[in-house]
């Protein structure tokens, strides 16, 4: 595998992760050993990526348009600019994946829609976001609370380790709503959350207004907007990488519990916890309505 991962590596001993001292190679051999397990996250989805061509102690900077001459699947996804248009990488196989860790691509954040249906999620994302001195246990909670009341509206809501600081709670959906209904669901989820309690959890855009409380960021839910893709790594010290986890698993996970490293691990001792998300897609339309009957 190591052989065929690296095949057209530039540059491979360039150091991506300072600490802890992972290459251009180490990126590539990451993303073809989960290669089985994070396509099907992405396939037929518009990417975004986070690149540092000098590793994390260079710059870097978020990527929506693919490069020109691109020798990966993209698509035009319609879009307020002068061009009318952006041109997103798709992902549809173990080469693609190879080509985003040429570019040096630490992060990949994928559409919550499909090309085939641009304008209809078929994910809903609740980002748990907590404050800079993070309360592990009240983190957890909000988790919890979010499982128990997407479930309470009949979504069948999946956990993820982001990676960074917090955890996404994430609810499949049958595309039958456009994102302004997905996103008035996923605000009136964090609206109530809030009202239940509102010392740990609030929905306020503003840093200076949150104090310590955790922020259900929804934003991610709307046109054009990505959120990070499922095994993906972080650009961040460590090489930490997104997972999804079981709700089990919670109280032992931290949000960035898993790396590059250790990633392989953990695979094959569980598998992929999320490997059948799409069959418990239910309609955005019918949770709003058990919503508004709880009052």
């Amino acid at each position: 595998m190591s052989e065929a991962a690296t095949t057209g590596i530039s540059h491979p001993d360039k150091v991506l992760y300072p600490d802890p001292g992972l290459t251009k190679a180490d990126l590539a051999r990451y993303y073809a050993r989960v290669a089985d397990v994070m396509l099907p996250h992405l396939a037929g989805r518009p990417l975004s990526v986070v690149r540092f061509p000098e590793g994390l102690d260079g710059s870097g900077f978020f990527q929506k348009q693919a490069p020109e001459g691109a020798p990966v699947p993209t698509v035009q996804v319609p879009a307020n600019n002068e061009r009318g248009y952006v041109e997103h990488i798709v992902a549809e196989d173990a080469d693609a994946l190879r080509y985003l860790a040429n570019q040096s691509a630490l992060e990949v954040h994928r559409a919550l829609s499909r090309v085939d249906a641009l304008d209809r999620p078929d994910l809903m994302v609740i980002d748990l976001d907590p404050p800079e001195r993070a309360d592990l246990a009240a983190l957890r909670r909000a988790a919890r609370r979010a499982r128990d009341l997407l479930d309470a509206i009949g979504l069948v809501p999946f956990l993820m380790a982001t990676g960074g600081s917090g955890y996404h709670v994430v609810a499949p959906l049958d595309a039958s709503a456009d994102f302004d209904e997905v996103r008035d669901l996923a605000r009136a989820v964090a609206t109530r959350l809030e009202a239940a309690d509102p010392g740990e959890l609030t929905t306020a855009h503003r840093i200076a207004d949150r104090g310590d409380r955790i922020y259900l960021d929804v934003g991610r839910n709307a046109y054009g907007q990505t959120a990070i893709a499922p095994y993906s790594p972080r650009a961040r010290p460590g090489a930490p990488v997104a997972t999804p986890i079981r709700f089990d698993e919670l109280s032992r996970v931290a949000p960035n519990r898993f790396t590059i490293s250790a990633i392989g691990r953990r695979l094959a001792r569980t598998g992929d916890p999320w490997a059948d998300i799409a069959e418990h897609a239910r309609p955005a339309a019918a949770a709003r309505e058990r919503l508004t009957r709880l009052g």
